[in-house]
């Protein structure tokens, strides 16, 4: 995938750069940022550069992960990372962290929303699904307000650190965002007694 930008009302998402290396270091010494998502712990200078610099920009080439830093405006500061795994043909699934002092006041919505009608409209995809571990409540909330459906809760199913937890998944259609979907869906019928 060739890297790119994306903008809404208030946000530029781009590709991370050297020159965000800062930004992220600062902003991954939070313990909520490092006990809910998957980035090392502690999280030293060396982990934001090579991020910024190696990690980030081969997962573009190789199709392996989007991620953008999330920016309010052009030159605002880092508010946000939202970041989407993909995980084979058609196959997606996003994930995402805010900068402490940019909490509450809905960046990671608008940028989720942002990357999932990109997704659809761009992409092709028929699904976007989202993961957290059980409790992550902040994450649970950012997916129902971008349209997540939370679909149940699956066992084991989320590796951390060396053991294996209980998440929460959710989904989000193309039609959930009024968008026209790349495959008919032909949803289960529930069977009455």
């Amino acid at each position: 995938m060739e890297p790119l930008t994306l903008t809404t009302d208030r946000l530029v998402l781009r590709p991370f750069a050297p020159s965000d290396a800062e930004e992220v270091h600062a902003v991954c010494q939070d313990p909520e940022i490092q006990r809910w998502t998957q980035v090392p712990s502690p999280y030293e200078r060396t982990h934001a550069e090579a991020w910024v610099n190696e990690i980030s920009p081969a997962s573009w080439r190789e199709d392996r992960q989007y991620a953008f830093a999330v920016r309010l405006g052009a030159d605002g500061p880092l508010v946000a990372s939202v970041g989407v795994h993909v995980h084979g043909p058609g196959a997606y699934e996003i994930g995402y962290w805010a900068a402490k002092e940019h909490r509450g006041r809905g960046y990671v919505t608008e940028a989720v929303t942002g990357v999932a009608r990109w997704l659809f409209t761009e992409v092709g995809a028929g699904r976007l699904e989202w993961r957290a571990e059980v409790g992550n409540a902040g994450s649970r909330a950012v997916a129902e307000r971008a349209g997540f459906r939370v679909e149940g809760t699956l066992r084991a199913a989320l590796g951390v650190r060396g053991t294996l937890r209980d998440c929460w998944v959710g989904g989000l259609l193309p039609s959930d965002l009024g968008l026209p979907s790349p495959l008919p869906y032909l949803p289960a019928v529930s069977a009455t007694p």
